[in-house]
């Protein structure tokens, strides 16, 4: 007789259940994967890829140690050529798994829609939900988005290893994946029926997908040359091909929707960093910015002109069937469509007058040319809002007149579209280095014999001299005067940024990022050039209004410290306050996650950043208090792909966020191979933009969590200077540790992949202060350290519970620890990424990539220190969080560990040895660079956030 089964059982087998579509998935892709090698390569490649597949799988999934020796014998045996094949091979299937995955979270959401089951955390209807509840109206929150802005900014960090045709060939297998559902649903849906699909349907989706991983495999996984700018831009515009351009404005509708088909004010839009920021990259130019500019309007211009092609199709409405309003009318007969066969049809009409006009705007923004021409291009909009009043006309009509179901299909989408990207598609972001300002600055006031040293005055008297400078309507640069390429190129991006304003609208540049803010004068010198090219005009003690918002970036631990000290001196001084809140009453400070993290370690850093937000906010109360000033601060969170440089997942991360932090205001970088991973599907990337405005939502509206508590607060300071002292005494006082990490990490490869225009360091050298935080990040991730996500925390934890003068305190202290982790979502969000980051790291893994340090006690002193760490960390975390396990409380992430992880350990195999052979010489041979690198993208791949 059988026994019944216990909860457990069944969840677990409900839970095998549910993943049954995605091992379906897995293993289709597996196999036309890997019938593609037979065909290709021939069937002794394909038996040697199965081969290191049943023994990874084997070790990894039943810890059988001979199949661990047998495949490291194997792997070490293989020749280039051979290895070469075997790492892309594993690489492709990286790849098809994370489409699979990316399938399967589509299709379990949208079960659990149909099934009635209780919204996600991160939807919009489970936000609305709790804001509802909370007794909060429709219109409360209509008036809240009004004043907010939400904006993720896609920047170009050299960790994404995907080539754009890649990516396009895998977006093809996800539709066909997608396809592949809806066959099955509608064979469900007809089973038995006349009208049941047969299985060549299937057959024929199959044999698609197929050819479609032949292409992937007869295409080259890496780029023979360095990425330029100008293929970052193209890179990222083909998200918003993909998605952006129309999963923001069903966002929107969505929203709409769920609050009444109350009108929503545009306030989630796009941000941009690839052609303006200039910080360590001197490949961007004002020629890049530029670039940049054009090509944003000619993919939104060719957009809007594509919809209002199919618009015209659609809106066929004759005159003898229905009436429009005047204005409709108006618009109708100023197009320049004379055609007998639409003189019944006025939106047609209207529309080609429309299409015309759009037409000429490409030619003259863009110099391109559009498609059609049904009419000569002519009469070409000045700004985007012209357009948008003419579609808003067709809008009004058609809602007056008995239409407003054609609304919501097209032209309802287009209207939003055109608020949320204008003409210019994206705001892009200015920054640059505040020692390049200080020196084009020296120069102008060297040139104009006002200052000759100007580098060498003290912080008051830089400021008192930039002051007198900004009250003076005089430009500084001397007609027919030499100056330097620094100057001339730093002086020519202000300018274009000015052209580009006129030309594109204001929002196409908006912010002014200066990288190293450590000084009030870093803020006065970026105000004084954009004075000197007339984006700044009028004078500080006479009506000065700034066309861009000067951002200070607060990156170091020292410099979070002092970001409120040094905004409260900036805005001290006389003229200051008066003048933002004149230039549109926004000041956004951004807070680096990146190199705080590579400062100071995981927990000082996120301290830090909590703390300078804290410090933030309060002062801008203070200063809007004291002087009656309405300035809006928006936090730009500097989030990188790895929960070292402030990844993790967004929703808990802005939830996280100190009390009253956010108010509707947030920015927030979107880098690497995550920007893929986000937005590469479109259904993927829209619940990812709803999960932005969900969290905004709730961390604006809903009460407020009580502030910390006294004894959370103290700890938590304790706890970083623990944390801070541990990770500083490894890697910046440990002797030897920067020859570590460049012997045990693939750093000097990556810096050689060309996955990025960026130099990976600052400065040519091998000191951990010039390396870039990105490289150092995606290098500890390649070798599965991880490091940056988890290092110090187990220490100060032990040194905490240690310090306890008995057994008593010392339960009362860990008693504490756990209602920190309970009751405070700065805590528990930070202990939740070290869980994560730590299920991906892998000490066997990690010793392999350590025996490439040549020398004995180096290797052995600094893995034992790492070592120790990880287990310290591993333990604290249990202790805090009562896991028994690594992401007991995260069935996804698990799930996906469990399926990808045994294809990804022959990559870090064949890594170590191929770069073991290229250090020791062999460099006359191309395939092991090209096997080193092709396993850095299959790597990335699989683990997804690394970078």
């Amino acid at each position: 007789m059988k026994s019944s089964p216990t909860p457990a059982s069944a969840a677990r087998r409900r839970g095998s259940s549910e993943e049954q579509p995605l091992i379906d998935d897995i293993r289709l892709l597996g196999r036309i994967l890997g019938d593609v090698i037979r065909e290709q390569e021939g069937e002794e490649a394909f038996a040697l890829v199965e081969k290191i597949r049943t023994l990874s799988v084997s070790f990894r999934r039943d810890a059988d140690h001979a199949a661990d020796r047998a495949l490291k014998t194997l792997l070490k045996g293989l020749s280039a050529a051979e290895t070469v094949r075997v790492i892309r091979a594993f690489t492709y299937f990286s790849h098809l798994a994370n489409l699979a995955e990316d399938r399967h979270l589509i299709r379990r959401r949208t079960d659990a829609e149909r099934a009635g089951e209780s919204a996600a955390a991160g939807s919009l209807e489970l936000a609305l939900a709790r804001i509802r509840k909370a007794g909060i109206t429709p219109a409360a929150v209509v008036e809240s988005l009004a004043h907010s802005y939400v904006s993720p900014v896609l920047t170009a960090h050299p960790t994404e290893v995907q080539r754009k045709s890649i990516l396009d060939a895998e977006r093809a297998i996800a539709q066909l994946l997608t396809e592949r559902d809806d066959i099955k649903l509608r064979q469900r849906a007809f089973a038995g029926s006349k009208d049941a699909l047969t299985p060549a349907a299937m057959a024929e989706n199959e044999s698609r997908m197929r050819s479609r991983v032949i292409q992937l495999w007869q295409t080259r996984l890496l780029r023979f040359s360095k990425l330029t700018v100008a293929d970052e831009i193209e890179n990222a515009l083909s998200y918003y091909e993909a998605t952006f351009l129309r999963e923001i404005p069903r966002v929107y509708a969505d929203l709409e929707k769920a609050l009444g088909q109350c009108d929503i004010a545009p306030f989630l839009r796009m941000g941009q960093w690839i052609g303006g920021d200039r910080d360590g990259n001197p490949n961007v130019s004002a020629d890049s910015l530029e670039y940049a500019m054009r090509r944003q309007a000619e993919l939104a211009l060719r957009y809007y002109l594509t919809e209002v092609h199919f618009l015209g199709g659609e809106l066929s409405l004759s005159a003898t069937l229905v009436d429009v309003s005047p204005e409709m009318q108006a618009l109708a007969e100023s197009s320049p469509d004379h055609s007998e066969h639409r003189q019944d049809e006025p939106y047609r009409r209207a529309l080609t007058g429309i299409y015309a006009r759009l037409a000429a705007t490409l030619r003259e923004l863009t110099g391109g040319e559009a498609a059609r021409h049904a009419v000569a291009p002519q009469n070409p909009y000045r700004q985007a809002e012209e357009f948008l009043a003419d579609l808003r006309v067709i809008q009004e009509s058609l809602v007056d007149k008995h239409g407003v179901a054609m609304v919501a299909q097209r032209l309802g989408p287009l209207i939003r579209a055109v608020e949320v990207f204008g003409f210019h598609l994206a705001t892009v972001d200015l920054r640059q280095s505040s020692d390049k300002h200080e020196a084009v600055v020296a120069e102008l006031l060297a040139t104009a014999r006002i200052e000759p040293d100007y580098a060498v005055l003290a912080e008051e008297a830089k400021q008192t001299l930039l002051l007198r400078l900004l009250d003076d309507a005089r430009p500084l640069r001397v007609p027919d005067a030499a100056y330097s390429p620094l100057a001339q190129s730093e002086l020519a991006i202000f300018a274009a940024a000015r052209s580009a304003r006129a030309r594109f609208g204001a929002a196409a540049i908006r912010h002014y990022i200066i990288s190293h803010t450590e000084t009030v004068s870093d803020l006065l010198e970026a105000l004084l050039l954009q004075k000197e090219v007339g984006l700044l005009r009028g004078t500080l003690d006479h009506n000065a209004t700034c066309d861009l918002i000067v951002v200070p970036l607060f990156e170091t631990i020292e410099d979070l410290r002092n970001a409120a000290p040094i905004v409260r001196a900036f805005y001290g001084l006389p003229g200051i306050q008066d003048l933002v809140q004149r230039s549109g009453a926004e000041q956004d400070v951004m807070l680096g996650y990146s190199d705080s993290n590579k400062d100071g370690g995981i927990f000082t850093s996120n301290w830090e950043l909590y703390r300078a937000g804290t410090a933030l906010v309060a002062l801008f109360d203070e200063l809007n208090k004291k002087s009656k000033t309405s300035i809006r601060l928006r936090m730009f969170h500097g989030r990188g792909g790895t929960v070292g440089r402030g990844g993790g997942p967004s929703y808990q991360a802005i939830l996280a966020q100190p009390p009253g932090t956010v108010r509707g205001q947030i920015r927030l970088t979107e880098q690497g191979e995550v920007i893929g991973s986000k937005y590469a599907n479109r259904e993927i990337g829209r619940r990812n933009l709803e999960t932005l405005v969900a969290a905004t939502l709730e961390a604006t509206l809903l009460p407020s969590a009580k502030p910390a508590p006294a004894s959370f607060l103290a700890t938590a300071a304790e706890l970083s200077a623990a944390s801070m002292a541990a990770y500083r005494a490894l890697v910046y006082d440990t002797p030897g540790f920067g020859d570590y990490f460049f012997s045990a990490t693939p750093i000097r490869e990556i810096a050689e992949l060309n996955i990025g225009s960026r130099p990976a360091s600052r400065n040519p050298s091998r000191r951990i202060e010039d390396l870039r935080a990105v490289p150092w990040s995606f290098s500890w991730g390649q070798c599965r350290l991880t490091l940056p996500g988890w290092y110090g925390f187990g220490s100060a934890i032990e040194q905490f519970l240690a310090a306890a003068s008995s057994a008593v305190v010392r339960k009362e202290r860990q008693a504490l620890l756990q209602r920190m982790y309970a009751q405070w979502p700065f805590f528990s969000t930070l202990l939740s990424n070290m869980d994560m980051v730590l299920a991906k790291s892998d000490l066997a893994l990690a010793s392999r990539y350590a025996e490439l340090v040549e020398e004995r006690k180096l290797r052995q002193k600094v893995f034992s220190m790492i070592e120790a760490e990880w287990h310290r960390t591993s333990d604290a975390l249990a202790l805090i969080t009562g896991a028994k396990q690594r992401l007991e409380g995260n069935v996804e992430m698990q799930r996906s560990i469990r399926h990808r992880f045994p294809y990804i350990d022959p990559l870090h195999h064949l890594q170590v040895e191929l770069m073991r052979r290229w250090r020791a010489g062999q460099q006359d041979d191309e395939r092991l660079q090209r096997g080193i690198h092709m396993s850095i993208n299959g790597v990335a791949a699989g683990l997804r956030n690394t970078g």
